[in-house]
């Protein structure tokens, strides 16, 4: 999965600590997050949303969904 984290917080002239401590998490959990290695969950995706005044989906790229999609069907 895609994000728009490390752009939207650096928008906002946001460190990663700064923006950690705002939503609650770890630097190293936000660091995670932008370079893709950990998807967070769905209420920490809520807080980031909300915090951006975005909607998860505007945030957040579920890459393969249509694919998904057509071998269930098959």
């Amino acid at each position: 999965m895609e994000n728009r984290v490390e752009k939207l917080r650096k928008e906002r002239g946001l460190n990663q600590e700064e923006f950690a401590k705002a939503i609650r998490v770890s630097r190293q959990t936000v660091s995670s997050i932008e370079t893709g290695k950990y998807n967070p969950s769905l209420d920490l995706a809520f807080t980031i949303a909300d915090f951006f005044g975005m909607t998860i989906e505007e945030i957040f790229i579920h890459k393969g969904g249509a694919d998904n999609e057509k071998e269930l069907s098959e």
